[in-house]
This record gives C-alpha cells, sequence and structure tokens, in this order.
C-alpha cells in the first residue's frame, strides 16, 4: 500500500496533538495520526517511548489510573470521545481492548468468558449470546479448539488459547476499533501465528491498532506503522515504505537494529 493509495483511505480514528501525563511526567508529547478505516496500524518503539501510553488514551482507560491526565484529541467517526458530552462507557464499547497478558475471567467457562461482555451491556436473549459467541470464536481462530468444551473454565486453556479467547471477549460486543496491546509477547511462535493471522483477517470488519517490540511482526500484520520515540511521533506511513525507505534515520537505526 503505497502513500498515495493512504490518500483515499476514510481515516476512522484520529488523535489531534494528544498528551499525556503520569504525574509530572509528559509521557506523550502531542501526538498526532490519522488511523485508516480498515486496516491494521502498528505501533513500535522501544521499551517506555509511549505506545501503550497512546493507546489508552484512545478508548480512554489511561484516566483511570489516579495522578493521570489527558489533553487534545481523540476523533472517532468526526467525534472528539474527550467531550464533556461523550460517555466513557460508551466510548470503551466503541473501541475494544486487548492486553498484554491473557486476562479470562477465572471463574467463568470458556463460553461465559466470551459473552461477558455482552451480558454486562444488557444481552439476554440466549439465542443472540450464543450466535455472537460463536462468530466471535471463530474470528479469533478459536471455535473449532473448543466448540466441544464450551463448560470449561476459561483458565483450562493455554496461553495462546487464553489469548484468543479474550479476542473472542472484546469482538463479542462488536466493536469498531480493536486496540492491541503486544498480545504475543508471551506465547510462542505457533501460538503467535495463529494471532496473526486472527488479525489479518480481522480488519475486514475492523479497524485495527497493535502495539508491538516485534518489527517482523509489525512488517507481517500491519497495513500502516508508527513509530514513536521518548514520547513523541517519529514517522507513520505505509508499512512496506517504512520499512524498506523509512525517511527518518532514527526510524532507519530502529529497524536496522542500532538502537531499541
Amino acid at each position: 500500500m503505497s502513500t498515495t493509495d493512504r490518500e483515499y483511505l476514510p481515516t476512522k480514528l484520529e488523535t489531534k496533538n494528544l498528551k499525556a501525563t503520569y504525574g509530572k511526567v509528559l509521557a506523550l508529547k502531542g501526538i498526532n495520526i490519522n488511523f485508516p478505516e480498515n486496516c491494521v496500524t502498528a505501533v513500535m518503539g522501544p521499551s517506555g517511548c509511549g505506545k501503550s501510553t497512546l493507546i489508552r488514551c484512545i478508548n480512554r482507560i489511561h484516566e483511570l489510573t489516579p495522578g493521570t491526565k489527558v489533553q487534545g484529541e481523540v476523533i472517532l467517526d468526526g467525534v472528539n470521545i474527550y467531550s464533556p458530552k461523550v460517555d466513557p462507557v460508551a466510548v470503551r464499547r466503541r473501541i475494544g481492548m486487548v492486553f498484554q497478558k491473557p486476562n479470562p475471567f477465572p471463574t467463568m467457562s470458556i463460553y461465559d468468558n466470551a459473552v461477558a461482555g455482552l451480558k454486562l451491556n444488557g444481552v439476554r436473549d440466549k439465542n443472540k449470546l450464543e450466535a455472537l459467541a460463536e462468530k466471535s470464536l471463530r474470528m479469533s481462530f478459536l471455535w473449532d479448539e473448543v466448540k466441544d468444551i464450551l463448560k470449561k473454565p476459561g483458565t483450562d486453556l493455554s496461553g495462546g488459547q487464553q489469548q484468543r479467547l479474550c479476542i473472542a471477549r472484546a469482538l463479542a460486543v462488536e466493536p469498531e476499533v480493536l486496540l492491541m496491546d503486544e498480545p504475543c509477547s508471551a506465547l510462542d511462535p505457533i501460538a503467535t501465528a495463529k494471532i496473526e493471522e486472527s488479525i489479518i483477517t480481522l480488519k475486514k470488519e475492523f479497524t485495527v491498532i497493535i502495539v508491538t517490540h516485534n518489527l517482523q511482526q509489525a512488517a507481517r500484520v500491519s497495513d500502516f506503522t508508527a513509530f514513536m520515540y521518548l514520547g513523541s511521533l517519529v514517522e507513520f506511513g505505509p508499512t512496506k515504505e517504512m520499512f524498506e525507505n523509512p525517511k527518518n534515520p532514527l526510524t532507519e537505526k530502529y529497524i536496522t537494529g542500532e538502537f531499541g
């Protein structure tokens, strides 16, 4: 996908001069990014550069941590989600999140984990719950492995399966944007491959933003890549162009392994 192609892609979400603090520490220093709709955007950079803070701001969970502050705008379909008129809970329904470590609810079955968000949102229709559970488990490439053991605890699954269950749980509420914070960092290559296959498929229905420290993963799954360093956005563009011909010398050093 070339820079020219990007100009014709609709923007699903964008940040405008987005700043975030932890106490007196400025973690994001005015980030401006347009995330194209129905694409996978990878956010990469060394540890502590602000990657996770960025996506935590995008679905308004950064502000849940005491002593934090967010300034600037996050625009979803033309609406600033930080407007006083916008309900943060409604934002989190539209912008789902998958965390670094698999976190299935320990007292719940595989099925109940998959539909937990739906039930929390008031869905009680059994047929709808079952249909969305199956759909989300299929989209996370887990259905064939669990369809006969849905009543077993989610924690009985392997680490990779648990992470895919968490992806299914996020998908079941039918968000528009899916955020993934290093979802494969604790997984083996086989489990990672399955989640990457799922990510590539998911962009048909969702706008996906994935934080990753794995350059090869960014190259495999993403259409666009943002490179961050010390709380700033250094470069953003089509993944293929960035990896083959980075415009910023700092990006080139990171990609070639000179630092990181």
